[in-house]
């Protein structure tokens, strides 16, 4: 409560006019309104206290001294009265003996809370929802009880919200990790834009509840929700989830099954919603073919409204669920429609429903006009990345071996320096955020990047306003950078080297000269950067020991480089991740390292930086058991539905989360079926046998095998083309 007072203040400070700069007042518009809910909640909160402390007083008075004890545990004095309603008492002649004092200076407590903030802004943010048996479930038996109820109570700024009743189809759009990782996903956002554009169709969040909140919906019996209505997932007419990462596919089918959903596709009947998925894994999604009816593979924006539209006129003809699906395999080159294909590799292909045995990626060609949100929701607790995020360019020309991304999202695009300011301005407007981050695989390649920095930095410098840039590479284009922005909040600057040697970027396809690298990094000092974060990446091919030390040296030296500008040592963050061999790109055909090697790696990276005393180095290692397991499933095929299922069923859930990751689970669901994790992590694929990813898109096969050829010319003592599969 004493939070929400200072809070108060602030806002009440914003409202009045103080002499604050634009962006915090707008930030003030936030804080009201997480204000408001918070209350909201804290009332939920007292009602049950209270309603318990009634059931217990069996008529003494224990009951009335628990609300004396519940209104002082939040800061209120339990013997005052408001002075208006000892005025209406005195008016009429009442002593109102039957009041109930606790609650009633509870409630009023709370509305003489919200009133201090403008009425104005109570009524614009905070709208009544209609009222439905889950929603009151949820508000009475489970937010009170969750550790950040704010991931699951909605009502957010922007969020859009329709009749769900007044809807011709309704959509879930699923993300398998929580609150503050699905709100940093700009492709969520933009597929919740396009969808909710369309007359008729609604679009509803729906995200993996922790760890705490799934013991609770199990205990309670509430299926899982949507975040804008509290309507349960199972009611929607189609349910998407967003697959971006190997290691969420447990909670893949944890949400279906919190939603009362049969988690196989086979067990699945006309009454429950079609399930669909895409994102960045929908290009090697085998081992999810069980349990998923389709998948859209490439960009979403345009694929997924068309599809929207099939199922909709589809819906409206009384057509079946299977006959929706065999139109779309009929009509979309990117929609895979597992069981319409079989399952065994060695006579894998599609079945002749379609034009050809494989699939292509949806592409959305007029990247210029495609849709981007203009008002991007504000999330109510703290996201991961939370800020004005605006894609710039979609596609990589880099072409880095082990990536991919840059082998599927093809080809490159880009936005005009117009559009990308103008929807900057815009979000930020709606938003208030202080961050504008420019997406893209790589941001350095953009051509007119000098143009669209310098616009940028005339807009936002007086607005307090910095500029992110991800990941980049390194080039005489990014040499311009420093000096760019040294007039803008240094929001920070991360370089992805990948390889601390120049032999094994060159193996990698990432021509980055050690003296284009110092100078980048001089440059940076020179503007201001005290701090930088680096990447690197160990178990390339070709890669030797003394290739893993180089990365302490290399970091420490642009460390020390500082010293040349102002005297000082940089500080330097350096995250090292673990090479897992990618469907789709030229390195898809070889084995991981074994487990015990990026360990021994590990421990050769950290004595190395003992040995050098360089504690202005931070080091973070990715978790090895988890890249192990990225590699197992990532390339293996409908066999491993089985294990998903098992390692599900025995409790695996948020496998990219360190807490709770565990491989040894995944261990023995491997060796429940006679396979072994890391033998199928290090399998090595021939290069004339059929891969389970190949009909899934992606670039032609030989265009691969010639880029996997060129490494092994680099350095042919390290790096060898496949032979016969090892799986």
């Amino acid at each position: 409560m004493q939070d929400f007072k200072k809070r108060l203040t602030y806002l009440n400070r914003t409202l009045a006019g103080a002499a604050i700069h634009p962006a915090q007042f707008r930030i003030g518009f936030v804080i009201a309104h997480r204000i408001v809910h918070q209350l909201e909640l804290l009332k939920a909160r007292l009602n049950t206290f209270l309603s318990r402390a009634r059931i217990r007083s069996n008529g003494d008075n224990t009951g009335e001294c628990a609300h004396k004890q519940a209104i002082t545990a939040v800061g209120l004095d339990p013997t005052r009265r408001p002075k208006k309603e000892q005025r209406h008492d005195q008016r009429s002649g009442s002593n109102n003996s039957s009041h109930n004092p606790g609650i009633f200076l509870i409630h009023t407590s709370i509305r003489n809370r919200v009133s201090r903030i403008n009425y104005q802004l109570y009524n614009a943010f905070v709208n009544k929802k209609q009222v439905t048996t889950l929603a009151e479930r949820v508000d009475r038996e489970f937010l009170p009880f969750v550790r950040k109820p704010g991931r699951y109570i909605g009502g957010e700024i922007n969020q859009i919200k329709k009749d769900l009743s007044g809807c011709d189809l309704t959509v879930a759009l699923c993300f398998p990790d929580i609150y503050e990782v699905a709100m940093s996903y700009t492709g969520l956002a933009i597929i919740y834009n396009c969808l909710n554009k369309i007359d008729g169709v609604a679009a509803e969040r729906v995200f993996a509840p922790w760890v705490d909140a799934e013991k609770l919906l199990r205990q309670k019996e509430i299926p899982l929700f949507s975040l804008e209505s509290k309507a349960a997932m199972k009611s929607f007419d189609i349910v998407g989830f967003s697959l971006t990462t190997e290691l969420c596919y447990s909670n893949v089918l944890n949400m279906l099954d919190l939603a009362g959903l049969n988690i196989r596709s086979s067990s699945r009947d006309e009454s429950e919603p079609l399930i669909i998925a895409g994102g960045g894994m929908a290009n090697c999604c085998e081992p999810l073919a069980d349990f998923i009816d389709l998948f859209v593979l490439g960009e979403g924006e345009e694929a997924v409204v068309e599809l929207i539209q099939l199922v909709r006129s589809g819906e409206k003809a009384g057509t079946t669920k299977k006959e929706i699906l065999l139109k779309a395999a009929k009509e979309f080159e990117w929609a895979y429609v597992p069981i319409l294909h079989n399952s065994k590799l060695e006579t894998l292909h599609r079945m002749p429903y379609g034009k050809n045995s494989k699939l292509s990626n949806a592409v959305v060609e007029d990247f210029e006009n495609a849709p981007v949100p203009l008002a991007p929701i504000v999330p109510f607790v703290q996201a991961v990345h939370e800020r004005v995020s605006v894609e710039i360019m979609r596609g990589c020309p880099g072409r880095c071996r082990f990536c991919q991304a840059s082998f599927c999202r093809r080809p490159v695009r880009c936005r005009s320096v117009e559009k990308i300011v103008n929807t900057a301005k815009a979000c930020y407007k709606a938003t208030g955020f202080d961050t504008v981050s420019l997406l893209s695989l790589s941001s350095a390649d953009y051509p007119d990047l000098e143009e669209l920095v310098s616009q940028l930095q005339a807009y936002f410098q007086d607005k307090y306003v910095g500029l992110s840039l991800p990941s980049l590479r390194v080039d005489q284009q990014l040499k311009l950078l420093p000096k760019l922005v040294t007039s803008v909040r240094k929001a920070g600057l991360t370089i992805a080297v990948e390889a601390a040697s120049e032999k094994v970027r060159q193996i990698i396809n990432k021509p980055l000269k050690d003296k284009d690298l110092f100078a980048v990094v001089e440059a940076a000092y020179r503007a201001g950067w005290q701090r930088l974060k680096l990447y690197f990446m160990v178990g390339l091919p070709g890669e030797t020991e003394e290739d893993i030390k180089q990365i302490v040296d290399l970091a420490f030296q642009l460390a020390r480089l500082r010293k040349k500008v102002d005297g000082k040592t940089g500080q330097i963050n350096v995250a090292v991740s673990w090479f897992v061999p990618k469907p789709h790109t030229p390195f898809g055909w070889l084995a991981q390292k074994p487990k015990s090697y990026f360990e021994y790696a590990k421990q050769m990276i950290l004595d190395q930086k003992r040995k050098l005393r360089a504690k202005f180095l931070q080091f973070k290692f990715h978790d090895i058991g988890g890249s192990v397991l990225e590699s197992a499933i990532g390339r293996g095929d409908r066999r491993l539905c089985d294990v998903i299922e098992t390692a599900w069923r025995d409790g695996a859930r948020f496998d990219l989360w360190d807490e709770c990751f565990d491989y040894e689970l995944w261990q023995r669901a491997f060796d429940k079926f006679g396979m072994d994790i890391e033998t199928a992590a290090q399998a090595q694929f021939g290069t004339d046998e059929i891969l389970p990813w190949e009909h899934l898109g992606g670039p032609d096969k030989k265009y691969l095998l010639g880029h996997l050829e060129a490494a092994v010319k680099i350095c042919p003592q390290n790096v060898a083309l496949p032979g016969k599969s090892t799986m």
